[in-house]
Formats: structure tokens, sequence, C-alpha cells
């Protein structure tokens, strides 16, 4: 019996540390995330971190919670509009388009008449 509740207190202790190397990382994204902070408080939050890891933790998400998902946001925003934006510019363009660069390229000389006509081929598919 007590074998089995050794376990239990393994898994317990490694939840609550795997649980606690999320929220460091967390922590650090936000750390770096932030442009309003200067290098030196960052320096200091991280130096509580390693040497009172869990009360610096506690203390940095009831201070700064508000602002951790604010960034959060705005970084989660930001990737959306850059995907939305790369979206559009690779699906934005027609068949036409396509060949006329094609076209381009191989007046320019840059490609040869075969790669023109399988780039073609491949725009008009």
């Amino acid at each position: 019996m007590e074998n089995f509740w050794s376990i239990i207190w393994i898994v317990i202790w490694s939840f609550v540390f795997v649980a606690y190397l999320f929220v460091l990382f967390y922590i650090l994204t936000d750390l770096f995330r932030d442009h309003e902070l200067s290098g030196w408080w960052k320096a200091l939050w991280i130096l509580f971190l390693i040497f009172a890891p869990y009360l610096t933790a506690l203390v940095y998400v009831i201070a700064r919670g508000k602002g951790m998902s604010q960034r959060q946001l705005a970084a989660a925003q930001q990737a959306r509009s850059q995907t939305d934006a790369y979206i559009r510019d690779v699906a934005g363009k027609s068949p036409a388009d396509h060949i006329a660069e094609a076209k381009a390229l191989l007046d320019n000389g840059t490609i040869t008449q075969q790669e023109f006509e399988q780039l073609k081929a491949k725009a008009l598919a």
C-alpha cells in the first residue's frame, strides 16, 4: 500500500513541476514580448525566477497578469494578420497573372521555353 501512495505522490509532484515549467516559459515569453519593460527589469525578474521561482511566478502572474493576456492577444492578432496577408498574396493571383510572370521570365531569358510551358500548364491546372 505504501508503494501505491509513493507512486501517487510522484505523479502529483511531477504534475506540479510540469505545470510550473509551463508557467515559467510563459512568463519568460511574456518578459521578452513586453517592449515597455526595460532590460534591467527583465533581468531582475529572471534573477528572482531563478532564486525564488514559485513565489516570483505567483507575484508576476498577480502583478502583470492583465498585461500578459493583452500581449498574448496582440501577438496572436499579429500572427493572424500576417497569415491572412500571406494567404491573400499567394492565393490572390489568377492563372493569367502566373502566366504573365512566366512570360516575363521567358522574355528575360531566365527560363527556357520548356520551363515556360511547364509553368503555363501548372497555372492552368
